[in-house]
This record gives C-alpha cells, structure tokens and sequence, in this order.
C-alpha cells in the first residue's frame, strides 16, 4: 500500500524524523490560509502516488500567500504526467503547502529489503534530488549500503559510515545519523516495503530534514496497523487492482493481449516469461492464491476480461492446496456464467488433474488443454493472435 507524501511525513513526525512544516490543501483558499500560517514564502507540492512532480510541473514555489493561492489553484484539477504515472497522467486532488528552507546540500537517503541478503538495507547516496535509478546505472559507487540486522536494528556505528562515507562533516553529523536511525526505526515498526528521502537535506543553519518523503507498506502486515489503513487513497490505485485485492486476488495490470490465471507468484512469473518467450505479450498478473475458491476464480475472470486488450486467457495451475478437479469446476461454472468469448488455455498438473481434465472435456465447451506450459504459451499466442 502506497501513502501520499504529507501522510508520509506525518508517520515519520511520530518517529521523531526532521520534516518541514506544512499542511495539505484541497481548494486554492485552504492553500493560502496555510501559506499565511507558514509565513507567506511556501512551497506548493502536488500530491499523487508517483515520483517526477516537479518536472511535470507539480512543484512550485509562491513568494505570498496569494501566490500560493493562485499555483495551487493552477495545480488542483491538473492531469500530472511524470515518467512514473504513464502518458495517462494522474488527477491532482490536494496539495501540500510547506515552509521554504534555506539548503545547503541535498542527499539521497532509503531503505528497501534486499531480498538476496535477508534483510532490510539503508542507502545513502551524496547525489541527492536526482532519480536514484539514474545514479544507481551511471554512479553506482556513489550509492552506499548499510544491512540492517534483524531484532538489533541499525546501528549508530552504521549511520555514522554513511554519513562520513557521503561527505557528511562537522555539527551536521549528528543530525544526520539521528535522522537515519529515526528512519530504520519508522521502517521496521511500520512493516514498510520502502521508505525513500529524496532530497534529504542539511540547511545552511546546520539542521538534517526530510524534504521530501516516500513510503509503501507490506499489505501483509496491515492488519497491525489499521491507522495505517485509514490513510489508503482508492483514486490512486488502478480500479481493478483494487477490485482484485477485495476477493483476495493479487492482480497487476498489464499492456499485452493474453490473459493469466495462476496460482502461485513464482509459477506467475514464470508464465509470464513463458509467454514472451513463445512471442506473446501478458495482459495481466493474476494469483488466485492456493486455496481459491470458485467465487475467486469467477471475478478473476470477471477482472482479466474488464481489460479490453484480451484476446485470449492461459490458465496455469499446480494443484498442490488448489485441486484441479475444483479449479476445473469453477471454470466451467465461471465461462457459463460470464459467457466468456475469448479463447482459454489451460495446463494443468497436480493434486486430482485427471478428474480435473474430464471435467473440461465433459462440460461440452471449447477449452484448450495443453500438456505442458511450453505448448499452453504457444498456443494461446496463437490464438490471442
């Protein structure tokens, strides 16, 4: 689950991370009320689930509260198009009206589980207010790693490599490795998936704040934070993502012409190379899940075919919790009910998969059946095409 970036800063407030001061706004009048609060001089910050808001023209600086009045009124109701929101762009619905600060110098700060090393890291990097991304492919020396231990948390000696290690010196160290064990505690007590500060800065006064703020949250680890929960914004999540997750569905939008079903994400990725493989292009991802039921595999259905684009479905299972012999039912019972059209594919192996193919074969309908996904890509590429 993602959060806009003013509710991120207010999670990291609770942790005690430096943040500007700063309010958001939904109408042009609330933004100048704000700015007056601030002191007149504020910065006016689109609020979508995307990065790139300043190049896309979300980020703008107001001398007065009437200029802030008159950029927040040019920013609400604006389709932001950045490289992160696709040509589509995303609706402006708030925006965040926060102090201006005199910076010195802009840093990189972030944390993300690596999955090879078991465990969260903290990156730092001394070329802040860039994509970190680009960094990373023309700089990466300039991008430093600390692995945070499991049940020890980061450590001061750790914080203060990065600091040192990113050109951090004199009365800023301190602020800057307070603020970085802040931050490992705000990630590990949130169950985040990732918590980036880009920029994270150090003021001519000497101070270390988190100008700006990211945050995604492990959906797994929800349930122990329904205050967390509260700050969901639907309008940024694709509709259909967020229909999937109401049935206990993970679904992914995709822009290719063959629908997935699978159940298992590993087995979900494999088919979708599968399929590219065979000169194919996946719709979607699709985890039922092991245990679906056929009420899942009907709106998965229903959710694959509200995609336009698709052409053809390939269904891939391992009934291992799943048998096929249920999932085979609730195909038939789903193709009968929604009056499905578009080619199916299915290859099936495991748990009860002979009684699970008589019951296709019986139910009188054009299914597909393929003996091995190889042969299921090929020919549900073929019949997408």
């Amino acid at each position: 689950m993602k959060i806009h970036e003013y509710q991120a800063k207010g999670v990291l407030r609770q942790y005690k991370v430096p943040v500007p001061r700063g309010e958001v706004a939904f109408t042009a009048d609330e933004a100048r009320q704000i700015a007056e609060q601030l002191g007149g001089r504020v910065v006016v910050k689109a609020q979508i689930h995307a990065g790139g808001r300043g190049k896309g023209g979300g980020v703008k600086l107001a001398d007065n509260p009437d200029h802030a009045k008159e950029l927040a009124g040019q920013i609400l109701g604006m389709t932001l198009v950045t490289h992160q929101t696709g040509p589509e762009g995303r609706l402006v619905k708030r925006v965040l009206i926060e102090e201006t600060l005199p910076i010195e110098r802009e840093l990189y700060l972030g944390i993300v589980l690596d999955r090879k090393l078991e465990r969260p890291v903290l990156m730092a990097s001394s070329e802040g207010g860039m994509d970190i991304e680009e960094v990373a492919a023309k700089t990466p020396d300039l991008i430093l790693k600390e692995a945070i231990q499991p049940g020890i948390g980061l450590m001061p000696f750790q914080a203060r490599r990065l600091a040192f290690g990113i050109g951090v010196t004199g009365d800023a160290v301190k602020g800057v490795v307070d603020a970085m064990l802040a931050l490992a505690a705000a990630y590990e007590a949130t169950d985040a998936n990732l918590l980036e500060i880009n920029p994270f800065v150090i003021t001519t006064d000497g101070r270390a704040v988190a100008l700006d703020a990211k945050m995604d949250f492990d959906d797994n680890g929800l349930f122990r934070h329904p205050d967390l929960v509260e700050l969901r914004d639907l309008d940024e999540e694709d509709p259909l993502e967020t229909d999937a997750s109401n049935f206990s569905l993970n679904y992914i939008n995709l822009d290719g012409n063959i629908g997935c079903m699978v159940n298992g994400a590993g087995l979900a990725m494999a088919t979708m190379d599968i399929i590219q493989h065979a000169g194919g292009s996946p719709a979607n991802f699709l985890d039922v899940g092991g245990g679906a039921n056929a009420d899942q595999i009907k709106n998965g259905f229903r959710i694959i075919l509200s995609d336009p684009n698709v052409k053809a479905i390939m269904i891939n299972i391992f009934g291992g919790i799943l048998r096929v012999d249920v999932l085979a039912q609730g195909v038939v019972a789903a193709a009968k009910e929604l009056n499905i059209k578009v080619p199916i594919v299915l290859r099936l192996e495991g748990t009860k998969v002979a009684e699970g193919k008589k019951i296709l074969e019986d139910s009188g309908m054009n299914f597909t059946i393929a003996a091995n996904m190889k042969e299921a890509a090929q020919k549900a590429v073929a019949a997408a095409s």
